[in-house]
């Protein structure tokens, strides 16, 4: 592989988070560059962050060089993709290990959109202050210079599971109620944030047993003008009685009032309106950015959507997809059904894997996504939305005021999943583990130190980190309280996934 590496700074497509990450890029570029050097190769930079995809195309395409992407916070998926498809030359996405900015999140939507293209890419990531005293790091770093990828153990990884019978009557029966009538998402816009590896389109869904019916987010301003007053305050009423705890005018969030929640609510009750009017079964939202500046965040109604206790509630939830992710849309969907089947509480969180750290000798996920995690991972209880906190959206990406739908989520049994598109076909990651409780401490200052204002989820995924590091296709999760582990592989055979287990099972 030739000795000179191209490095170059994926980016946001807004400027603030660009600019508040501008000293830890600059750092880990240093460290980098410094780590090439020790190797004794030669390394130059792409100059500024690539924000849009023509920026990508245009400083990346002419490039044969070997290239490393260096991600330490968010990004969006095409800022790299189209300008590195179609090319064979080495590719490397590479991370500082670090929660303060969702960095780790932009490197794993990064390699799933990847490979979703069929764009072959490795990675690599450090926690170390110092890059060169990571002996793996080093060890990785040098095998992508010589060879122009990393190779990872799949040690913990398998292919073909056993499951139970009782499992495979269960997933079947669930299988049959889909083949009888599919599975309908509404999809609320399209891809959010550059997050092409999330959008599967019906060419894939249908396969399946998924279908989509698009409809523009420009319908929830249209529709929101004739949502009654009056149901906007019984559903306030509502949330507040049920036990969500509203953090109004605190610093820095002094817009933030009723006012900001009525609206908010105003959109809850217009997807509620179109869900019964197109008979859909799940939604997938956008969310960003299209109405970034027209209407307040999502994340409120997005909750609410997957809680079973929110207003006008049949008694089911409805399952919400944020970001549009149809990757994390039909596992939560067949997990419901897999849990309604067992008799289990039917609700499935939505998070991204954002960071973690070591507690009690295992490896535990600091799982957090701004609202998208229903009442129940806080409270186990169905019928109360106590443990909701809701604070504003942080201002600098939000213009439009608006709350998170906020949390601590308890200690619990927990089955996850994840679909993507790999070689062309749909794959199912499933595994297990546990929510975990942290001392108090330790749990403040994880959650200080990624996203204070959003749900948190301390899960042990039943894996070590870089066992998900190198192989997990995806920046988001499923996760749902309780056992269908084997339910969850067995439908997912029955609807023709490819499966992939994590961990023993």
């Amino acid at each position: 592989m030739s000795d000179k590496i191209a490095i170059f700074w994926p980016g946001d497509y807004r400027p603030k988070p660009n600019e508040q990450a501008l000293g830890q890029i600059t750092e880990a570029t240093t460290q980098l560059e410094n780590a090439l050097d020790k190797l004794g190769r030669k390394s130059y930079r792409i100059d500024g962050y690539l924000t849009k995809p023509h920026e990508a195309i245009e400083k990346l395409g002419p490039i044969d060089d070997p290239m490393i992407g260096v991600f330490v916070h968010w990004v969006y998926g095409p800022h790299t993709t189209d300008g590195v498809v179609g090319k064979d030359n080495p590719l490397l996405l590479a991370s500082n290990f670090s929660g303060t900015w969702p960095g780790l999140v932009g490197l794993l939507n990064t390699s799933a959109c990847l490979e979703s293209i069929d764009r072959k890419s490795s990675r690599i990531w450090t926690d170390a202050e110092d890059w060169t005293t990571d002996e793996n790091f080093m060890a990785r770093l040098d095998e992508w210079c010589s060879t122009g990828s990393i190779r990872y153990s799949e040690d913990g990884i398998s292919y073909d599971p056993h499951v139970s019978a009782e499992a495979s009557r269960i997933a079947r029966s669930v299988a049959d109620q889909i083949h009888r009538r599919r599975i309908l998402a509404l999809m609320l816009g399209d891809t959010s944030m550059g997050m092409i590896n999330g959008y599967f389109g019906p060419r894939l869904l249908n396969r399946v047993g998924f279908t989509e019916h698009k409809v523009d987010q420009a319908w929830i301003i249209d529709r929101g003008r004739s949502i009654k007053q009056k149901r906007i305050e019984e559903a306030f009423a509502f949330v507040k009685e049920k036990g969500v705890i509203f953090h109004y005018g605190q610093d820095g969030a002094e817009d933030f009032d009723r006012n900001a929640t009525f609206e908010q609510i105003r959109d809850y009750l217009v997807v509620l309106d179109l869900i019964d009017e197109f008979k859909a079964d799940c939604v997938g939202w956008q969310y960003q950015l299209g109405l970034l500046n027209l209407r307040p965040p999502s994340d409120f109604a997005e909750g609410l959507l997957n809680s079973a206790c929110r207003p006008e509630s049949n008694g089911d939830t409805i399952v919400d997809s944020t970001e549009a992710d149809q990757g994390n849309l039909i596992p939560m969907e067949l997990m419901k059904r897999l849990l309604k089947a067992k008799g289990l509480h039917q609700a499935v969180m939505f998070h991204d894997v954002r960071w973690g750290g070591l507690h009690d000798g295992r490896f535990i996920w600091v799982l957090l996504n701004s609202g998208s995690c229903g009442a129940y991972a806080f409270n186990h209880d169905p019928d109360t939305l106590e443990g909701v906190h809701s604070y504003r959206q942080p201002a600098d990406y939000f213009p439009v005021p608006g709350g998170t739908f906020a949390g601590e989520s308890l200690p619990g049994e927990i089955t996850w999943s994840r679909a993507y598109i790999k070689g062309g076909e749909l794959w199912m990651d499933v595994g297990c583990g546990e929510v975990v409780a942290l001392p108090e401490e330790k749990r403040d200052a994880w959650w200080n130190g990624t996203t204070r204002e959003w749900p948190l989820m301390t899960a042990y995924l039943g894996i070590q980190r870089d066992t998900l590091m190198a192989h997990y296709i995806s920046n988001h999760i499923a996760v749902a309280y309780g056992d269908i582990f084997g339910e969850m592989v067995a439908i997912s055979r029955e609807l023709g996934f490819k499966i992939r287990v994590f961990g023993n099972g």
